[in-house]
Order: C-alpha cells, then sequence, then structure tokens
C-alpha cells in the first residue's frame, strides 16, 4: 500500500497522495483510492469495505497483481460485480522487483516501477 502511495503522488511530498489512518476524516476534494491485491480474500476484504462505504465520494480501486498470471475467475467476476460502486479499476501489473525492495523509495529507483507509476498516475487522473 506505501508503495502505491508513493507511486501516486509522484515525488510530492504526501501533498498528491498519502495513506489515511483509520477513522481519519478524507479532505475536501480528494478522490479516494483503495488498495487490494488479485486474490479472493483481497476482494472479499474491498467489498466489505464498499458495503460501509457511506455517502463518500466513489472511490477508485488499485488492483495489484500478486502473480505473473491474470487474477482467479471468482476475484475477476466480484470485481466486475462492484465495478458500479467505484470510480474506475486502475490495474497495477505484477512487478516482480517489488518482492525485493526495501520500502517505496527503493522501488521507485527502477524503470518498470517508474513506468507502471504514470500509467497509474494518467489512468486516475483521467489524462
Amino acid at each position: 500500500m506505501a508503495t502505491v502511495a508513493a507511486m501516486l503522488d509522484n515525488d510530492s511530498g504526501g501533498a498528491a497522495a498519502r495513506v489515511l489512518a483509520p477513522g481519519e476524516v478524507l479532505p475536501y476534494g480528494t478522490v479516494p483510492v483503495l488498495v487490494t491485491d488479485t486474490t479472493v480474500y483481497g476482494v472479499q476484504r474491498l467489498e466489505e469495505t464498499l458495503m460501509r462505504w457511506g455517502p463518500l465520494p466513489r472511490p477508485w480501486l488499485v488492483w495489484v497483481a500478486d502473480a505473473p498470471t491474470r487474477p482467479v475467475q471468482d476475484a475477476r467476476f466480484t470485481v466486475r460485480a462492484l465495478e458500479g460502486r467505484l470510480a474506475g479499476v486502475a490495474r497495477l501489473p505484477y512487478l516482480p522487483v517489488l518482492r525485493a525492495v526495501t520500502g517505496p523509495d527503493e522501488a521507485l529507483e527502477y524503470k518498470d516501477v517508474q513506468t507502471a507509476a504514470a500509467r497509474l498516475r494518467r489512468e486516475i487522473e483521467g489524462k
């Protein structure tokens, strides 16, 4: 989650994207983003979160691939069913280097992570 936040923040020091603590109020005018992996468990937690979402703006989903294959069928079908509750779904491909780094700053040193981050920002910003 910290790596996705750093990817969306684009070296803004937390001004463009940051992780909110549980119970922290969503700042006015922000675009909420939920992050989960492509497992059935992750998608079930997403569904539970959306059931409690309330009157807040519809969030974007950053769906992070946890393996170099496509998500399992149950996860794909559940996300497809939840798309009406989301502002959009941005898919982050499997990036093997993320398994070997110690943190977001180190991850962003790699070209494939930088490319995926730029693509992710463009998709969520609608550019």
